[in-house]
């Protein structure tokens, strides 16, 4: 099978439509917005205006139809290209045959990702021991609280002091003091 001989103008026309199809889609995204929220509801008013119908109405923009699904599509489809661009540049593809340097997540080391010799932050790795603080940790769960030194009595968290009876409902209530008569 014989393969098939491309002019240069065929791969110039191929090259150009393979590579400006992604700016095409913002161009035309960009060009949408801008007719629909822009230059269509000015036009309308002043049609409006010049026609002078008697009741006004709001420009609807034709975009938001449809509860807005092609602003979605358009932000899945320019996403997903500028996703699918970045990594062919990661690849190599259309650098001038320059290759991008292995950072990152794609293998080999980094100076980005690689440890630092002292200062801030030293440690870091899965094997490097715990960093010490200066701090005191918070009790863990099952401690006795210790209470606060206060001249107001026993402080928050601090066992109630006094005779406990029952409440509505049988649930344990404190004792009410004693109330002056008046």
């Amino acid at each position: 099978m014989a393969e098939e001989v491309k002019s240069e103008s065929e791969k110039k026309k191929e090259d150009w439509m393979n590579s400006k199809w992604r700016p095409m889609m913002g161009w035309l995204y960009m060009a949408t917005c801008t007719f629909d929220f822009v230059i269509f509801p000015v036009l309308w008013s002043l049609l409006q205006a010049v026609t002078k119908v008697g009741a006004i109405t709001q420009w609807q923009p034709l975009t938001l139809q449809g509860a807005g699904l092609y602003h979605i599509a358009m932000g899945a489809v320019l996403g997903l290209a500028a996703f699918g661009r970045t990594q062919e540049k990661l690849a190599g593809a259309n650098n001038g045959g320059i290759q991008a340097p292995t950072t990152g997540f794609q293998g080999g080391s980094s100076a980005f990702g690689s440890p630092a010799a002292g200062g801030f932050g030293n440690s870091g790795s899965f094997g490097s021991p715990a960093p010490s603080t200066s701090f005191t940790p918070a009790p863990s769960w099952g401690t006795t609280p210790t209470a606060p030194t206060s001249s107001f009595g026993s402080g928050f968290g601090a066992p109630a002091t006094g005779q406990v009876v029952a409440g509505f409902g049988g649930k344990p209530a404190p004792m009410q003091p004693e109330q002056p008569q008046i």
